[in-house]
């Protein structure tokens, strides 16, 4: 336990690195966080049984933040994902957005906000086959009712796959898939960018440009990464790791991470 004082008050931290967080830029800290995740559970039924996948969890997302996700599988980390880009409900608790506890709004409500704030990136591309490379990024843009041809060619042009536009994805690589994946994400220019895994089907070479991409989107673009991993390299760069384990957060999660980390980066 770490403490911090600060305009008269103490502070307390997990350790050393969230206290050194918090004395970087206190006064961010004192506000409301962009995502609020509040003793959220979720229990999930299959007949008789119950499965507890989350129990308790509590985290804070500021803008701007580069959060990883680790844990072993099954351990509730990318549940926890779906609770922050409301694609699940929790069974208790609250999920909050700017201060709003999103998880009361209905389901059409839900989806507007998850349109319009969330991009996902997947371990699967999940690319509609039959489409193109262009044609898959636009599809957010066709939902919203908006049209930004000229500003998606832009996109394509950025991660240096323009000449593959017009290409499906049984003709991309499977570093250019995810590429596309990650700008239909971008497409509608969220606030929030949530990866769940989406290194985990490529090479360590291609995984790491990937990586960059994400990277230089949250530090250029300034852009919230929240990202479910069980790559090392993504762990070591964001700004805070979040480490669930049977459905908690770890609270001495500097010491996990160390951990994790050295664990899996000697595989």
């Amino acid at each position: 336990m770490a403490e911090v004082p600060y305009k008269g008050a103490s502070f307390y931290f997990c350790g050393s690195g969230c206290a050194e967080r918090f004395k970087s830029d206190p006064e961010r800290f004192q506000k409301e966080p962009l995502i609020r995740l509040n003793n959220v559970w979720k229990v999930f039924k299959m007949g008789a049984v119950e499965t507890q996948a989350l129990r308790g969890v509590d985290l804070n997302v500021w803008e701007g933040d580069f959060i990883s996700i680790i844990g072993a599988s099954g351990s509730g980390k990318s549940t926890v994902l779906n609770m922050i880009g409301l694609l699940d409900r929790p069974t208790d608790g609250g999920v909050f957005y700017k201060g709003k506890d999103v998880s009361l709004f209905n389901d059409e409500e839900r989806t507007e906000l998850r349109s319009r704030i969330f991009g996902f990136v997947f371990q699967q591309y999940n690319l509609i086959p039959w489409l193109t490379a262009f044609e898959n990024v636009s599809l957010p843009l066709i939902f919203s009712g908006r049209n930004s041809a000229r500003n998606i060619e832009v996109l394509f042009t950025e991660v240096d796959i323009k000449e593959r536009m017009t290409h499906r994805p049984f003709e991309l690589s499977g570093g250019e898939q995810q590429r596309v994946a990650i700008l239909r994400a971008l497409v509608n220019d969220p606030e929030v960018i949530l990866g769940d895994e989406p290194t985990g089907n490529l090479d360590s070479a291609t995984g790491g440009k990937i990586l960059d991409m994400l990277v230089q989107l949250n530090k250029n673009r300034k852009k919230t990464l929240i990202v479910v991993t069980h790559d090392p390299h993504i762990a070591g760069k964001a700004d805070q790791t979040i480490a669930i384990k049977d459905g908690r957060v770890v609270r001495n999660h500097h010491i996990y991470k160390k951990l994790y980390v050295d664990e899996h980066g000697h595989g």
